[in-house]
């Protein structure tokens, strides 16, 4: 059969360039979120496109900011404006995107005043995120070059703290952070632990004397069940602590296991009324944990500071 003109006309001749493909779209962004900033941490290429790995890293944070937008709401409501502090902040990955989503996009144009610290002891980290929030215009970011201990006595913080965090804080940089939390009459604390060596080391140090002391001890005699008992127990002190200093503790998984296996969320709140029953019988608690598990040489790695009336 003949092909007619007009049939020719429409076939695509061989150097036609080919349809750019279509844009990628991200439903996890929010309108007005910083495109620039999710570039820079790379969790968008510079293409602005986001892969798996980045995806689950995005939604991890806004699952961690669903818990802390409100403790950030009531703190802003309830004074001039609110501090937090984000404790071993590395790159201040949690820091910049809870800035973007609190300031730029929850309340994007209102006038809410606060503060957002990062306190890293690594130099280029804190000067990297120095210039990358000068660059964006994050003019309520600090970023600090301590350790938590010199933090706790820095002038270059105020005397109270609304909320510390600290997201995969590794060994006892979270225990760091609580005692920080403590001393700064934080009045909430958000807390993903990462890996914690030291109790696992206390038990294995003194493991023969456990074993012959109490059968739970068999709870750690295998060097793999010590580690991953040091872990459990670990965050079981954290807890304990924060109750017997007058805090209430919600524990909690951050996301699916799938996701990450250093997964388990501390929340931990002042309540409006002090409950002195329930802190002593924490303080109760904690003690006798300690001593039950041979742990004892960590009383003050698990200081209790509250009052006890």
């Amino acid at each position: 059969m003949q092909t007619t003109s007009s049939a020719r006309a429409a076939k695509p001749s061989k150097g036609a360039a080919k349809p750019a493909p279509a844009a990628q779209v991200i439903e996890e962004l929010r309108p007005g979120q910083s495109i620039e900033l999710l570039k820079e941490l790379h969790i968008l290429t510079r293409e602005g496109k986001l892969n798996q790995d980045t995806r689950r890293k995005l939604k991890q944070v806004y699952h961690l900011y669903q818990f802390i937008e409100p403790l950030l709401n009531e703190a802003a409501a309830q004074k001039a404006g609110f501090t937090l502090a984000d404790h071993g902040a590395g790159k201040s990955y949690l820091g910049f995107i809870l800035y973007d989503l609190f300031f730029n996009v929850a309340h994007a144009g209102e006038p809410m005043a606060g503060r957002v610290y990062g306190i890293e002891t690594r130099a280029e980290l804190v000067e990297k995120s120095r210039t990358l929030a000068a660059r964006l215009g994050f003019a309520r970011m600090s970023f600090l070059n301590l350790t938590v201990q010199e933090a706790t006595t820095s002038a270059e913080l105020p005397a109270t703290v609304d909320i510390v965090t600290a997201l995969h804080a590794c060994d006892t940089a979270t225990d760091d952070a609580i005692a920080f939390g403590l001393t700064k009459g934080a009045r909430h604390m958000v807390l993903v632990p990462c890996c914690q060596a030291e109790v696992a080391g206390v038990l294995k140090k003194s493991r023969a004397l456990s074993l012959a002391k109490t059968p739970l001890a068999e709870l750690w005699r295998h060097p793999l069940h010590t580690r991953e008992f040091g872990s459990q127990i670990t965050n079981v002190l954290r807890c304990l602590q924060l109750e017997a200093n007058g805090y209430q503790v919600t524990v909690t998984e951050l996301v699916g296991w799938e996701h990450s296996m250093k997964n388990e969320l501390i929340l931990a709140s002042r309540p409006a009324q002090p409950q002195p029953g329930k802190t002593r019988a924490a303080q109760a608690r904690l003690r006798e944990v300690l001593d039950e598990l041979g742990l004892g040489e960590l009383t003050a790695r698990f200081a209790v500071t509250a009052e006890t009336a």
